[in-house]
């Protein structure tokens, strides 16, 4: 694990400490307000606090941007690079430029297909041509030798080196399952020295694919972080369990909060419940928490998981 001055993430991992990551979404438009509340509700309850870029193919403010203000704010960002927007030249361009504006960490995706913006009260771009020039695991690769040989794809050299701590996804429960640990074990060797994994609710089935990963070596090698996203709604889970590849939600569980009385309530409760599952599990070395466009749950239940306050590593 890195341990460079400049990620207080890394220092975290690196320390054993159990680390916590949080999610923040850029507006779909360009008033730097939105993310400063957000940074002012979220601050001091995570590590490292996620910025997605132009999730579910939806345009918002840019990673970079939204990432420079959150710096600004006092919270270390987690910048998302996706390949599906851009090629090697415009990623690279991107990366120095976050580097020179202060981002250490970066989280390596595919990215959403366009179709995934469209639907709802949004138009998106279902139309947009994508890219993909290299895939997630080319862009560790990228971002590894970005940092460790100060060299660009083509072969050029930088000065200084621009080394970011990195960060891959996992989808564990995805199928084929038997492909999502073999492309994991890609990422990890690529150069991936943490992984955020998509949501957890089968924590049993999700216990198998950790098992798996830890007799391959993987968790040694690289922070296993289990992403927890808070529901809100009988609906949210049902349409979650039929709709998101990779994420499984138990019949039960769908129906304790369809049967609930106070179902907010009750997906606290789980949310808490998980969190207190997935601690115990060898190979885990944190958890990953989002409450999509409702960011101000996370203080409460990570308070309410002991998880605070957090530790000061220097």
């Amino acid at each position: 694990m890195k341990t460079f001055a400049g990620s207080n993430l890394g220092r975290m991992l690196s320390a054993g400490h159990f680390a916590v990551t949080a999610e923040v979404g850029p507006p779909r438009g360009p008033d730097p307000s939105e993310v400063k509340k957000k940074a002012g509700v979220l601050r001091g309850v995570a590590d490292a606090y996620n910025v997605t870029d132009n999730q579910t193919a939806v345009v918002r403010m840019s990673s970079i941007a939204a990432s420079k203000i959150l710096l600004q704010e006092g919270l270390e960002p987690v910048m998302q690079v996706v390949c599906r927007d851009r090629n090697r030249i415009a990623i690279q361009s991107d990366l120095l430029g976050a580097w020179a504006l202060g981002m250490r960490n970066v989280l390596c995706l595919s990215g959403d297909h366009q179709s995934a913006g469209a639907g709802g009260k949004l138009h998106g771009h279902p139309g947009a041509k994508n890219v993909f020039d290299i895939d997630s695991i080319q862009l560790i690769r990228v971002v590894k030798d970005l940092g460790d040989g100060a060299i660009q794809e083509g072969g050029d050299s930088i000065s200084p080196a621009a080394p970011f701590l990195i960060g891959a996804a996992w989808t564990p429960l995805g199928p084929p399952e038997k492909f999502r640990i073999i492309r994991l074990a890609k990422k990890i060797n690529a150069g991936a020295d943490f992984i955020q994994t998509q949501a957890v609710y089968d924590v049993k089935r999700f216990a198998e694919a950790v098992r798996r990963a830890e007799d391959m070596g993987l968790t040694d090698k690289a922070a296993i972080l289990p992403g927890i996203i808070v529901p809100r709604s009988a609906g949210m889970l049902r349409y979650m369990n039929a709709n998101v590849p990779g994420i499984v939600v138990p019949d039960e569980m769908i129906q304790r909060m369809k049967d609930a009385a106070d179902p907010k309530a009750e997906g606290f409760k789980i949310t808490l419940e998980l969190v207190d599952a997935i601690k115990n599990l060898s190979g885990i070395k944190g958890v990953h928490l989002q409450a999509i466009e409702a960011e101000g749950l996370l203080p409460d239940v990570i308070k309410a998981a002991g998880l605070l306050p957090r530790p000061h590593v220097y």
